[in-house]
């Protein structure tokens, strides 16, 4: 079987696990926000509380709407949560919640993954937004040369998204052992924190994977072209 071929079908497979993951973090958040975390917090108070044991006091929580929209701003310092986890004592939000501060504290320690993500997100931004034009107008116009230049920026874009797995990876323990150290959930309540944050860590996972394959496929289809 054709090389180029076999790494579209791979590049297919990829995708369709890329549908599945989203598929699978929005089942599990809708199941696990049905049950409600033993301790009766928000996720509004469990972030606050994370944050303030942490020494982070002057970082705010805010809502913002959308579901799913959770994430934490370096540059304002803020941690902006949905409104289904913000005001939710489920176990879905305050598992979110405590993930999002698990970023916050990694910023006030400089963990080094975030610090190189962070440097490397310029850099990422420009590359994602512009390679996939060189890349079409390479085959388009069958010009080598624009054609590599758009796999070299489209790597530097694949490469954030490596850098990302161990911070997210490392939020997610962060928070895991912070809510039972302090009590958030019981040891019985731990399955279904793990089932929310494993769901949204395979998003990135799937995601990486299929930037790699579709990374690889553009430079056998360069390496080809030379023939």
């Amino acid at each position: 079987m054709n090389i180029n071929l076999i790494m579209l079908l791979l590049v297919f497979a990829a995708f369709g696990l890329v549908i599945w993951a989203q598929f699978r973090v929005k089942g599990s958040f809708k199941r696990w926000s049905k049950v409600q975390a033993s301790s009766g917090m928000t996720g509004k108070d469990v972030a606050r509380r994370i944050l303030d044991d942490n020494g982070l006091t002057d970082v705010p929580v805010e809502p913002v709407q959308g579901k799913l929209t959770d994430h934490y701003d370096p540059v304002s310092r803020t941690v902006r949560l949905s409104e289904p986890v913000y005001y939710s004592d489920s176990i879905a939000a305050v598992s979110v919640a405590a993930h999002e501060c698990g970023h916050a504290v990694q910023h006030k320690e400089a963990y080094g993954a975030l610090v190189l993500r962070h440097r490397m997100f310029p850099v990422a931004n420009f590359a994602s937004g512009i390679a996939p034009f060189l890349l079409i107008g390479g085959l388009l116009l069958q010009a080598r040369g624009l054609f590599g230049l758009g796999i070299l920026l489209y790597a530097a874009a694949v490469a954030f998204q490596v850098v990302t797995l161990p911070v997210e990876f490392n939020a997610s323990s962060r928070a895991k052992t912070i809510m039972v150290q302090t009590g958030f959930i019981r040891n019985v309540e731990e399955r279904g924190v793990s089932k929310v944050l494993n769901a949204a860590a395979l998003t990135y996972v799937a995601s990486t994977l299929y930037a790699l394959l579709e990374l690889l496929r553009f430079v056998l289809l360069f390496l080809s072209s030379e023939e």
